[in-house]
């Protein structure tokens, strides 16, 4: 089981990764906001991985969600110690809480490009630091199932 939940939450951390080397540009704005190059960059990427790329848009919450039942096999089972698996599930619900609380929708409003760029340099912002946050948790519980699935 320790496969599956590493294997899942690697790929979710390697889909943050791609979406962070757009989120970087934003460290570049100004104290107010983004340049517009930045802004016409990064808006035409939300949309096209938020709204228009389907049905590839579902693989997201596919991983996601095989990953969440992959830690609670895990937790109901006793494949490992409960703390590993608690702390695999407070990790998973950082991240996916932060996407479904506030990231998601972001990037949704970023990608429309229908605000102000101050608004926009915000959403943007936003996104970027949920997407550090995530990633973060998402390579913690890569690493602490890694390091679980050896015995000693």
């Amino acid at each position: 089981m320790n496969a599956v939940i590493a294997a899942g939450a690697g790929f979710l951390a390697a889909v943050l990764w791609i979406h962070l080397t757009f989120d970087v540009q934003v460290q570049r704005r100004g104290p107010d906001r983004a340049p517009d190059e930045v802004l016409t960059s990064i808006a035409p990427y939300y949309r096209r991985v938020t709204t228009g790329a389907w049905p590839m848009n579902w693989l997201n919450p596919s991983v996601l969600a095989l990953t969440l039942a992959g830690i609670l096999i895990q937790m109901l089972e006793r494949v490992q110690p409960i703390w590993v698996s608690a702390a695999s599930l407070a990790l998973a619900a950082v991240a996916i809480g932060l996407g479904l609380w506030r990231t998601w929708r972001n990037a949704v409003r970023l990608g429309q490009a229908i605000d102000t760029p101050e608004v926009q340099t915000k959403l943007a912002v936003d996104v970027y630091r949920d997407h550090l946050v995530s990633l973060a948790a998402m390579l913690a519980l890569v690493g602490l199932q890694v390091a679980t699935s050896f015995p000693f």
